[in-house]
């Protein structure tokens, strides 16, 4: 009877740990001539109390002296619109910029989007940086 619970509750805790948090998701299976990379997705809100603070050119300046240097294999940036809800509860609207990186699959790639959104927070008195990081297949 003993070890017939110890199989069962060692099935139980593989599979409880399989779903865990720690999961990570199986790598999508890539064809031709795609790889597998990581691909980060950076949102950058540009409001600074209420008012665009985030002018173009210190936008195309923080682009210059910390995206490029951490990640100059080249990066996509597109201009968006970003909504959340404050702290208040209203539903706020802001002009954004959305940084989409095909990451090189170096062992710092994670720190260098740590330290690019700690400089953005920093430089532009922001209250967080939206970072996403899913897997993909690539191809250029």
């Amino acid at each position: 009877m003993r070890s017939s619970f110890v199989a069962a509750f060692s099935i139980i805790v593989l599979v409880a740990e399989s779903l865990g948090a720690g999961a990570q998701p199986a790598p999508p299976a890539c064809h031709g001539v795609q790889q597998f990379r990581m691909v980060a997705e950076l949102l950058f809100g540009r409001d600074i109390g209420h008012r665009v603070g985030v002018s173009e050119t210190a936008w195309a300046r923080f682009v210059a002296r910390e995206l490029t240097p951490r990640f100059p294999d080249g990066l996509t940036i597109t201009d968006a619109v970003g909504q959340r809800r404050d702290r208040a509860g209203r539903t706020v609207q802001e002009p954004s910029k959305h940084v989409e990186i095909v990451l090189p699959g170096n062992r710092d790639d994670e720190a260098r989007l740590d330290a690019v959104a700690a400089a953005y927070k920093r430089q532009f008195h922001q209250q967080s940086v939206g970072v996403i990081l899913r897997p993909a297949c690539v191809s250029f």
